[in-house]
């Protein structure tokens, strides 16, 4: 499953996890995307949509 949002573009991010002893390992951290449906020009369609803009209110929740 992709983890993209399909209206602000948010996607995962790659950086390094530090121990106490400054070691480095690489990890990611994965933006918290939700399916839902959502009315776009009308109609209902099922969108990948981080919960940041569903907060933010850029997109119409279908019901």
């Amino acid at each position: 499953m992709s983890k993209v949002c399909e209206i602000c573009g948010k996607r995962p991010t790659t950086g390094n996890t530090v121990s106490h002893s400054n070691k480095k390992n690489k990890r990611w951290w994965k933006p918290n995307v939700q399916k839902v449906k959502v009315i776009v020009d009308g109609e209902v369609k099922k969108m990948r949509v981080c919960t940041k803009c569903l907060k933010a209110g850029k997109v119409q929740r279908a019901v």
